[in-house]
């Protein structure tokens, strides 16, 4: 079964940028459209974007021209840009299928505050 594990979260200033990775165990990773979720303290796991196999991404509005989705598909390796953050961004990122039907890694923490 496909594994996920979460990494690069951290604590930024407003209009920092971070790189989150996620890597997968599995040769199935290159067969599912995958997406990164974020969850903010005391809120429900939200959809930030998604990415096909082969490439094609879908963000959510309140990240669109900010953050970029992108994979490798040898390396079971998909990346989350975010660039020009912003507090409301603080939250802790997971990655999962498009779906969010296998297990949930542990997260990783971005903290956006001066």
């Amino acid at each position: 079964q496909v594994q996920f594990v979460e990494s690069g979260g951290g604590l930024v200033q407003p209009g920092g940028s971070l790189r989150l990775s996620c890597a997968a165990s599995g040769s199935a990773f290159r067969v599912l459209s995958m997406a990164w979720y974020r969850q903010a303290p005391g809120k429900q796991r939200d959809l930030v974007g998604d990415i096909t196999v082969l490439g094609s991404t879908n963000y959510d509005d309140s990240v669109k021209g900010r953050f970029t989705i992108s994979r490798d598909n040898i390396e079971n390796t998909m990346w989350l840009q975010m660039n020009s953050l912003k507090p409301e961004d603080t939250a802790v990122y997971y990655c999962n299928t498009i779906h969010g039907n296998l297990p949930w890694g542990q997260g990783t923490q971005v903290t956006v505050s001066s």
